[in-house]
């Protein structure tokens, strides 16, 4: 859940009725994909939800006790699979964290952006003997002192040996700017004797989730209902919304009333579809 949201947004909304819902492994791997993907419904890259199911049926619902094992499984990076083995199993080895790769860059004043490298430099660090206090440690210090835009260097314990403290800014160089593009689109309700058709997606982006048909063109003359806007990281979806009272006969769709589909994990942009209804 934290590799693409922020803590607080995770523990206020998501954290506690997941573990709720699915308080052990064992029930993970023994959930649907459906159940999963709908405790998962509004923490967007639903990728990670689908890849966190596949790995518990992959392991049995019993996690690997070492990152070489863990990285065999779907979803678990090196980062990730070094993390766990070193809080759950306290295996010395350091973690790349956004916040772990900011303190390197700056620590070491490297401008490029190099993985390997990273990972090299990580090790020189690294305090094997304690492996839990060490990577809690920087990953506090990237979240408290060493900050992305305003770093507090002057509080900061490795002030004295940090090459980089009187430009943090410059490590790393900052990406370059890129447009997002526009995709516009159509969006069709089909709705026949209270029934609404939806498909499940079957394309990684979105994959596993509920939605209404989206189309590159107006496919039938029918009602307009509105404009939705939903902005993804590398998209802004813009799209028109019609109803049409009608019979739809497209592969893979399913007729649900609308208390049917608040069972299903829709994504944001279909649940600004559906306000209209």
């Amino acid at each position: 859940m934290l590799q693409q949201t922020q803590v607080k947004t995770v523990l206020e909304r998501f954290y506690f009725p997941f573990l709720e819902a699915f308080p052990t492994m064992e029930y993970l791997a023994s959930a649907s994909l459906d159940d999963v993907l709908k405790k998962w419904e509004g923490l967007g890259y639903y990728t990670r939800a689908r890849n966190l199911h596949k790995a518990a049926c992959q392991c049995g619902g019993i996690l690997p006790d070492n990152a070489h094992d863990l990285i065999e499984l779907s979803g678990i990076g090196r980062s990730t699979a070094h993390a766990i083995a070193a809080f759950a199993y306290r295996e010395p080895l350091p973690i790349l964290d956004a916040n772990v790769k900011r303190i390197l860059h700056r620590y070491f004043a490297l401008e490029k952006r190099d993985e390997k490298q990273l990972w090299e430099l990580s090790y020189k660090l690294f305090d094997p003997l304690h492996p839990f206090e060490y990577n809690q440690a920087m990953m506090d210090l990237g979240s408290m002192i060493c900050l992305n835009k305003n770093p507090l260097c002057s509080q900061c314990p490795l002030y004295e040996t940090c090459q980089g403290k009187s430009m943090p800014h410059f490590y790393p160089a900052p990406k370059s700017k890129t447009i997002k593009p526009i995709r516009n689109r159509f969006i069709t309700i089909y709705t026949h004797q209270n029934h609404y058709a939806l498909t499940q997606r079957k394309e990684r982006f979105l994959g596993g989730l509920w939605g209404f048909l989206e189309t590159q063109e107006l496919v039938s003359e029918t009602n307009f209902l509105g404009h939705i806007t939903q902005s993804y990281s590398h998209f802004t979806l813009k799209a028109d919304v019609y109803l049409c009272d009608d019979i739809f006969e497209g592969k893979d769709f399913e007729w649900f009333t609308l208390e049917e589909i608040k069972s299903l994990s829709l994504s944001r942009a279909d649940h600004k579809v559906l306000s209209f209804l």
